[in-house]
This record gives C-alpha cells, structure tokens and sequence, in this order.
C-alpha cells in the first residue's frame, strides 16, 4: 500500500465517491445531482455563482446543471431581493425528498469505509481529519465553506 498521504486520501476519496455512486445511481441520481443537492441543503439561496465556486466548476456549467435540475423538479430559482439581476437557488419539495433518500445511502458508504474500525478509532480519525482541514483552510486563507 502506498506510504504517502496525499495518494492514500486521494483514493479513498474516489472509492467513497464510486461506491455512494453506485448506489444513488440505483434511486436516479447523477453525481453531479447528487453534489448540487448537498450544497443547496447546506447552503440555500446560494447564488448560481458561488454555487460553480462550492462545486468547483465553471459559472456556465452549474447553470446548465441548474436548468436541468430545475427541469426536473429538484431545485428552484428565486429572485434575489437585494440585486434584480441575480437568482438564489433553493431545493424544491422533490429535491429535499431525493436528500432525504441519498442520506441513509451515505451513512452506508460510511459504515462500509469505516469497517472494523472500534468507535475510538473512528473518533480519532475524525478528529484528525478535522484538524488537516483546518490547517489547509488557515493556509489557503480560504473560508470554511461546509
């Protein structure tokens, strides 16, 4: 197995994202739907803006995710009371059901990544994970975002 952290984590990371992949695929959901979903519940009325930022994609290709998602009844756009120009994106009825179902999907990826790994274990890791996060956030100068 490889000795160096910035590899490990990276492909943990992709395992966790294919194996929660695989079974939101089995309720329909995409994961660039799934990822929109997520950052609409932890941050509505975001604008169409600092929605590409949190998903780290470009301006244009989060509002083509929007309109097909707005097309589908998962989100919404609402006028920004403070600027006629700009939308705030919210979750609909529909979208907050498909988070609802994506969740315990989530906590089952979870539990199969942290296998065997007695409650003290799985404390300290989140601690320590928490603890890198805030490093890199500090370093960056980059705000905490969720």
């Amino acid at each position: 197995m490889e000795r160096k952290f910035g590899p490990v984590l990276g492909q943990i990371t992709r395992l966790i994202r294919r194996s929660f992949d695989v079974r939101a695929r089995k309720i329909g959901v995409t994961r660039a739907q799934w990822q929109v979903l997520y950052h609409l519940r932890e941050h509505p009325g975001v604008k169409q803006s600092g929605l590409a930022e949190l998903l780290e994609v470009e301006p244009i290709t989060a509002g083509r995710m929007i309109d097909r998602m707005e097309e589908a009844g998962l989100v919404e756009r609402r006028p920004d009371p403070a600027d006629r120009r700009a939308w705030r994106l919210h979750l609909t009825a529909q979208g907050a059901d498909v988070m609802d179902r994506l969740e315990p999907l989530a906590d089952e990826t979870i539990e199969t990544a942290l296998n065997g790994l007695p409650r003290e274990e799985r404390d300290s890791l989140f601690a320590s994970l928490q603890k890198i996060r805030t490093n890199l956030l500090r370093d960056s100068g980059a705000a905490e975002c969720d």
